[in-house]
């Protein structure tokens, strides 16, 4: 068991080969599983724990960051609450950005392999991680899925992470940049009662705008609690599904792209 979030271990890396089959493998365990030590109820023994695994964590994500700067690779770390349209965004990006820009996926969830098919038929490399019971990504999983994706230099790799508004935010995985991703059905409160999410943000997007003349949002409220929680991150509304404001994500997405070490 993780001791700083209580997830479980056992999460399977899968990537697909050319012939659609998925080639499967198990992953790592977490620091204490099957021990026992992450069971105990002394405090002074969680805490410690929870310390451990998040070092040796933020240890193997430099060296993730490490790989992929020397690569020239933008990776992001996309994070959101289940159904906000992670997915459906990554869809229209991969398509509408083909020939310009690379993009590979590492896929988070629990479990199927249903979002990475769709990723896959937008024209993307993708390797999937089922977490099992476990609520979110780490770095030893995410460097296990880049051997298996093998992301060309020059290129964007985009980890999809589990959908979930609190554990994704505690680890590290070596990304660039950190986008969470809020929709407006589920409502204005997101960054007061999520702060530590919001607060890792580099950039916020609000998707699913073309819903608002249907639901109870307050686009000024949900901004104003943006900047009062994380006053350095960008903010922009968007519809993955119409295309409104998608632009402004694209320009985005162009700005981060490392500069060519030749150049």
């Amino acid at each position: 068991m993780c001791a700083t979030c209580g997830c479980a271990d056992g999460a399977q890396i899968r990537h697909q080969h050319d012939d659609g089959t998925w080639h499967e493998h198990g992953a790592h365990q977490h620091d204490g599983a099957g021990t026992g030590h992450g069971d105990r109820h002394d405090h002074g023994q969680t805490v410690t724990l929870e310390q451990k695994v998040l070092a040796r964590n933020d240890t193997l994500a430099r060296q993730n960051r490490d790989w992929l700067r020397g690569r020239d690779i933008l990776t992001l770390n996309l994070m959101s609450s289940p159904g906000a349209g992670k997915t459906t965004l990554l869809e229209r990006t991969a398509r509408d950005l083909a020939g310009e820009l690379a993009i590979g996926v590492i896929e988070g969830d629990q479990e199927t392999a249903l979002d990475a098919d769709r990723m896959r038929a937008a024209g993307c490399r993708v390797v999937q991680v089922n977490t099992g019971t476990g609520c979110h990504l780490d770095a030893l999983m995410v460097r296990e899925a880049l051997t298996a994706l093998d992301p060309p230099d020059g290129s964007v790799v985009v980890i999809e992470n589990v959908g979930n508004l609190v554990c994704p935010a505690l680890f590290d995985l070596g990304e660039e940049a950190r986008v969470v991703l809020a929709s407006v059905p589920e409502g204005t409160d997101k960054p007061l009662k999520y702060p530590h999410m919001f607060r890792q943000a580099d950039l916020v997007l609000l998707n699913k705008t073309d819903l608002l003349p249907y639901v109870d949002f307050d686009v000024r409220q949900y901004a104003a609690d943006v900047r009062r929680v994380s006053p350095s991150a960008l903010m922009l509304r968007l519809s993955a599904t119409t295309g409104d404001g998608i632009r402004e994500w694209y320009d985005w997405l162009r700005r981060r792209m490392p500069v060519p070490r030749e150049a």
